[in-house]
């Protein structure tokens, strides 16, 4: 039995939100590993708590509202939420984790020039200046692949496209060194064929550069073309995991089913789940049931029971009772 450390691990992590009506959970994830130079997708809808996984993470959620209930998330062993947030900032955010928001306008500066921005990140990681520091920043532009290195780093954020701030944002990122990046659904405000170029550009360096990679979306095509393993999350709770294939290929879950039907056939069409899955009845199990119940068309008697992760072969598992041979 291996006793290697795993790269990246979440257990037993809870979340919530405390509110005017009391304490809600946001997120409720038993376990997720994710090993080094993997890249890993999470697919869910709106306000499943893809984001607040991410911002959990680096530890930059908003305390309060949010609440870390209990948990631990792991990188090379070393529980991140037992850090402070000065460690946090001197030691992981950017150095060793880095994020690529939905908009890179919230993470640029409008009031400084690209180049500007780059070099200061280069001066806080490397120490370097001048000449030495602007070769850094060309250098990273190149592998970024943004033409005209010279006249990009002279502009502003509001002078860039979208595609462009975005490539930027991940020069940033590569220049801090870090191994592993969280990218939160990275093409989402960019038109189809400026997404193929960043998606493109994201796993090219994954795999040149080994990074390990967090890819957060609502589009199953997308974790498709991206990543090797993925987890479907709903209601903050993880119901299905597996390698890519086994999760789009052989869904165990009616929730996995009916996102994958809501993929567009036309490529301008956006996802719309509201044709798809019912809204639900409010109907809910007493307890402990499964999460899902009122929004399935397939529930009987034995999902008013607890759901827990099933085995079903290989390495899915998938929360309902339908789908598993056996407890995990």
């Amino acid at each position: 039995m291996s006793t290697t450390t795993p790269y990246f691990e979440i257990k037993n992590l809870k979340v919530n939100f405390n509110s005017y009506d009391g304490s809600k959970p946001v997120l409720d994830i038993a376990h997720l590993q994710i090993n080094r130079g993997e890249t890993y997708g999470i697919i869910g809808e709106s306000g499943a708590g893809k984001t607040v996984l991410a911002l959990t993470i680096l530890k930059i959620l908003d305390m309060p509202p949010g609440e870390i209930e209990r948990g631990e998330i792991l990188l090379e062993g070393d529980n991140l939420l037992a850090k402070s947030n000065r460690e946090m900032q001197r030691t992981i955010r950017g150095k060793k984790i880095s994020m690529i928001f939905q908009d890179p306008m919230s993470t640029l500066n409008p009031v400084l020039s690209v180049g500007s921005q780059l070099n200061r990140v280069i001066y806080e990681q490397h120490g370097l200046e001048g000449k030495e520091a602007k070769k850094k920043a060309i250098d990273m532009i190149n592998t970024v692949r943004l033409a005209d290195p010279e006249r990009l780093l002279k502009k502003y954020p509001h002078e860039l496209s979208g595609g462009q701030r975005q490539r930027v944002i991940i020069a940033l990122a590569l220049i801090c060194g870090a191994e592993f990046i969280i990218a939160d659904e990275p093409t989402r405000n960019l038109d189809v064929t400026i997404q193929a170029g960043i998606l493109k550009l994201i796993k090219q360096l994954q795999r040149t550069m080994k990074v390990t990679v967090l890819f957060i979306s609502n589009n199953p095509g997308l974790i498709s073309a991206m990543c090797d393993k993925a987890a479907i999350l709903y209601n903050g709770k993880i119901i299905e995991k597996g390698t890519t294939e086994e999760i789009l290929k052989t869904p165990k879950h009616p929730y996995t089913f009916s996102l994958l039907n809501a993929i567009p056939k036309k490529k301008d069409s956006k996802i719309d789940l509201s044709e798809i899955i019912p809204p639900g009845d409010g109907i809910t199990p007493l307890g402990t049931g499964c999460i899902y119940y009122d929004r399935c068309a397939d529930k009987d008697e034995a999902c008013t029971s607890q759901q827990k992760l099933h085995h079903t072969g290989g390495t899915h598992y998938v929360r309902c009772h339908k789908g598993g041979n056996d407890n995990a």
